[in-house]
């Protein structure tokens, strides 16, 4: 099984972290970012603890902060749509600079911009420090469903080679003087779209048949076996291990 293009999130080093079997990986951010949403919204103190570790984790796998929190800026919607919830959401008022503001809506607030950006910030460290060609043995190696894998490899292989028929499309469409500009060009967007995607339909088809005369069966032959040592389980343990004792005390005191 392979990918071979590396993707642009990903940051090229020989870091510990970077020297971690996949699968332990996907195992340590899984188990992470379960603990960090079963932490209660109040303990605010164990949410900044996990920042702590993640930047920790961050700072051994050499990633600067400006890439981090580049990447970061994905959560923005959910960040909108969190600061509307103190305006929104019934329940006591409370008047911050003078706007009455929810004060179940603050708390829900905080809930969903504290966890989900540990959960993105965990999500991209790991895409920062492995390989899409990685995670994918990584997630073979933790048993996934076969045919999962092969559609996550195949969406990796062809991705691009979708979006390049689109961006010639495009180019197409400006070479004969057309520029979308209101809602009565949506017609031939729309006929675009349907032109691209009879085309990747037949791509699809035509890769099949290639696979099929090469012998494929169903299952893709895996070049190479992830394995991992006990020091580097528990190398990769360390992270959720600690978020784990942070989230008892969040819960105890």
């Amino acid at each position: 099984m392979g990918a071979g293009h590396s993707h642009k999130l990903y940051r090229h080093g020989h870091s510990p972290v970077h020297d971690l079997p996949p699968h332990c990986k996907l195992v340590a951010v899984f188990c992470f970012v379960l603990v960090v949403v079963s932490t209660p919204r109040e303990a605010v103190w164990a949410f900044a603890l996990y920042a702590v570790l993640l930047a920790a984790v961050a700072a051994a796998a050499a990633i600067p902060a400006r890439f981090l929190l580049r990447r970061l800026l994905i959560e923005i919607p959910f960040v909108a749509f969190a600061l509307l919830m103190p305006f929104v959401v019934p329940g006591e008022q409370v008047s911050v600079l003078g706007i009455p503001m929810s004060v179940p809506g603050l708390w829900g607030a905080w809930n969903i911009l504290a966890k989900g950006t540990l959960g993105v910030a965990a999500s991209v460290i790991l895409a920062s420090t492995t390989e899409l060609r990685s995670l994918l043995l990584g997630l073979q190696r933790l048993r996934l469903p076969p045919l999962l894998v092969q559609i996550a490899s195949f969406m990796i292989r062809y991705g691009d080679v979708i979006t390049d028929e689109m961006r010639r499309m495009s180019i197409a469409r400006r070479s004969r003087g057309f520029e979308a500009s209101g809602v009565r060009h949506w017609g031939v967007l729309a006929k675009s779209a349907g032109a691209l995607f009879i085309r990747s339909y037949e791509r699809g088809e035509r890769v099949h048949l290639a696979m099929v005369s090469r012998g494929y069966t169903g299952t893709m032959p895996v070049i190479d076996e992830v394995t991992a040592s006990r020091a580097q389980w528990t190398y990769a343990a360390a992270l959720p291990l600690t978020a784990l004792a942070v989230c008892l005390l969040g819960w105890t005191l």
